[in-house]
């Protein structure tokens, strides 16, 4: 418990120091979660620490009991109204932060903020390796019910890490890094040269498919 709280809170440390550097332009740009800039992303991160249950529930209910509805209107709302210094402070201040997803224990919280930080830097160009230990965890607690979340089609794919003794699935290899294939697990589609593969333009940007 004490090893995954602190890869938890050193995957957030290390996404404050690199979102505290972004210059203004960035904050603006899109990254791979569809539809969301730098700033919602951020925003949805930080969401945990700083709605409080009775603004969570009725924004729930507004949103027909959708969370992913109801997480996208969150996130716009707080991109609008908070800076993106005040976002930088949130994440500072709560590294250590209890907040687990419903079922996902810590492993579901690293999970979420690597994911979504990946959503960042990938779509950046920022040159950032997620520590290996850390990936572990999330790769590790992997379901197939985690895939069937995304509506990921891997049929006749195995992906397969260059950099980890990691393997998911069957079929023809797909080759990239650990955290390349954890956000092809997670539904994104990545800027060309990441995988390689038969079925790489199956999840490259930009390519048809």
């Amino acid at each position: 418990m004490t090893e995954i709280r602190s890869a938890v809170a050193g995957e957030r440390t290390d996404l404050a120091e690199i979102l505290g550097g972004l210059p203004a332009a960035d904050w603006d740009r899109p990254t791979l979660c569809a539809g969301w800039r730098v700033r919602e992303v951020v925003a949805h991160i930080t969401m945990a620490y700083r709605v409080r249950p009775p603004r969570f529930v009725a924004g729930m209910i507004r949103a027909g009991g959708n969370f992913n509805r109801y997480a996208d209107r969150q996130a716009r709302q707080d991109a609008a109204t908070l800076t993106s210094a005040e976002l930088v402070d949130c994440l500072r201040q709560n590294v250590g932060h209890p907040w687990k997803p419903p079922g996902g224990g810590f492993e579901g919280a690293l999970s979420h903020d690597v994911i979504h930080g990946l959503d960042m830097t990938i779509a950046l160009g920022i040159d950032r390796q997620v520590p290996h230990e850390r990936l572990e965890y999330v790769l590790g607690a992997l379901q197939p019910r985690h895939v069937k979340y995304f509506g990921v089609n891997l049929t006749d794919v195995r992906l397969q890490a260059t950099d980890l003794s990691w393997t998911f699935g069957s079929g023809a290899p797909l080759t990239g890094t650990a955290q390349d294939l954890l956000m092809v697990l997670s539904g994104r589609h990545l800027p060309p040269g990441h995988l390689s593969g038969q079925a790489a333009d199956r999840f490259t940007a930009g390519v048809p498919r």
